[in-house]
């Protein structure tokens, strides 16, 4: 399973993006693995409007949990996102917990038309009724397995156990 072409995946994904028809779309990609990936549809798709990125480290519901982390982005929303389509772009959709976060913060900014949800890997295990509209793959994973997407370079899917 470690040998998934994460480009020829992106490719499907783009090819299925373009038979949406969209509303003035803004792309936005989810820290960190997203952004790679969003960054590739963004050429793939020939997008007009600038790359935007959001980090979700303060509206996850485990924020208390696992404390502050060290390493938060940032987000860069457009200030004109009112009732216009968004295309939200994850790497790997679990538990839902990370979407939610980011529509939590997407609807701070403003209310779009649509949310249409990009997943490069689905691997089941939801949490909170959430599903992509468009996805690279669908993939079954043990419980002690995890998956990674490494990047920005050359991405790669990398599957790994839990120790």
């Amino acid at each position: 399973m470690n040998n998934i072409d994460v480009y020829q995946l992106l490719d499907k994904i783009a090819g299925e993006l373009r038979q949406i028809e969209l509303n003035n779309p803004v792309l936005i990609g989810i820290h960190t693995g997203g952004v790679w990936l969003a960054n590739e549809l963004y050429q793939r798709l020939d997008m007009a409007e600038p790359l935007n990125t959001i980090d979700i480290t303060f509206y996850r519901d485990d924020y208390q949990r696992i404390g502050l982390q060290p390493n938060v982005k940032g987000s860069n929303l457009p200030s004109d996102m009112q009732g216009r389509d968004v295309i939200l772009v994850d790497d790997v959709l679990f538990t839902g917990r990370t979407i939610r976060a980011a529509m939590n913060e997407i609807f701070d900014y403003a209310r779009p038309d649509s949310i249409t949800l990009v997943a490069l890997i689905d691997r089941g295990g939801r949490e909170l009724p959430i599903q992509a509209d468009v996805i690279g793959q669908k993939i079954e994973l043990k419980e002690n397995q995890h998956i990674k997407l490494n990047g920005p370079d050359k991405l790669s899917l990398q599957i790994t156990n839990a120790t």
